[in-house]
């Protein structure tokens, strides 16, 4: 099949995976500064982009769009995994040799970010996954991790859509980072009342249970099964008597009362 296929108006668009950024604190920055701090992030995320080998999404039809004190970028969907790993490590890492250069007038620069994939539609960006990688990145989870970043001297918190978490964490397609390192937590938005989505949060650095005290949202910690074995799962029943030890292979339905035995189902056949 040579010839393009005609798009209807309810066709879903192709997929494309998402990056949103934000920068903390933008609008705190005095006027005359925030063109060169914006410059330096983008900076930043070119340089780590060219690390991790992506594109450029300036150079992508559609890849850009500048949201003020941040940006949201488009990749096609097969670098889904590049996008967590190795991205987000060597993005805080060059966050963190910046703060070490940093002038004591410059401001310090920390970032939210979410990750997410699905259908959307270009040049005009018009699709759910745009709205809930936004959402995603603005969520209180992903702004109440950025304190634990703070606190174990990272520059960087984010949140990874649970599609993206199953298709690259869970799915063993991030050599440097697995489940630990991440936190299951419920994305919601102050403003957006109607907004509540699972999401994985990360922490370069952490792991998911240290960024767990920071989170009023965070998903409980799963429960370890019970190891107390069911008369049924028993392949021997040991019952101590006065007179010495029995053992009865497989289940044992009469009753015993203290250390003496009323009643004896004995299977006397030969085995």
């Amino acid at each position: 099949m040579d010839a393009p296929l005609h798009a209807e108006p309810m066709d879903v668009p192709a997929e494309l995976a998402l990056v949103s950024i934000d920068m903390e604190k933008y609008s705190q920055i005095p006027e005359a500064r925030m063109a060169a701090a914006r410059s330096d992030v983008d900076d930043i995320v070119a340089n780590v982009l060219a690390e991790c080998q992506l594109p450029a999404p300036q150079d992508l039809p559609g890849g850009y769009k500048d949201n003020g004190d941040g940006a949201i970028l488009l990749f096609p969907p097969p670098l889904l995994a590049r996008l967590v790993d190795p991205l987000l490590g060597r993005l805080n890492a060059a966050l963190v040799r910046y703060e070490q250069q940093r002038l004591a007038s410059g401001p310090v620069l920390r970032l939210r970010a979410s990750v997410h994939v699905g259908p959307l539609s270009l040049p005009d960006h018009r699709g759910e996954a745009i709205n809930d990688t936004t959402r995603l990145l603005d969520s209180q989870a992903t702004r109440q991790a950025l304190s634990a970043a703070k606190d174990s001297g990272a520059f960087l918190a984010v949140a990874l859509s649970e599609v993206v978490y199953q298709r690259a964490v869970h799915a063993g397609r991030t050599p440097a980072l697995g489940p630990h390192h991440f936190l299951a937590a419920v994305a919601r938005v102050s403003d957006k009342p109607g907004f509540e989505q699972p999401c994985r949060i990360h922490v370069p650095g952490l792991t998911g249970p240290a960024v767990r005290p920071y989170l009023t949202d965070a998903a409980p910690p799963a429960t370890a099964p019970s190891s107390t074995a069911q008369p049924s799962e028993a392949s021997t029943t040991p019952v101590a008597s006065s007179g010495g030890t029995f053992q009865f292979h497989g289940q044992v339905n009469d009753p015993t009362i203290a250390n003496s035995i009323k009643t004896l189902r004995i299977d006397r056949r030969q085995r």
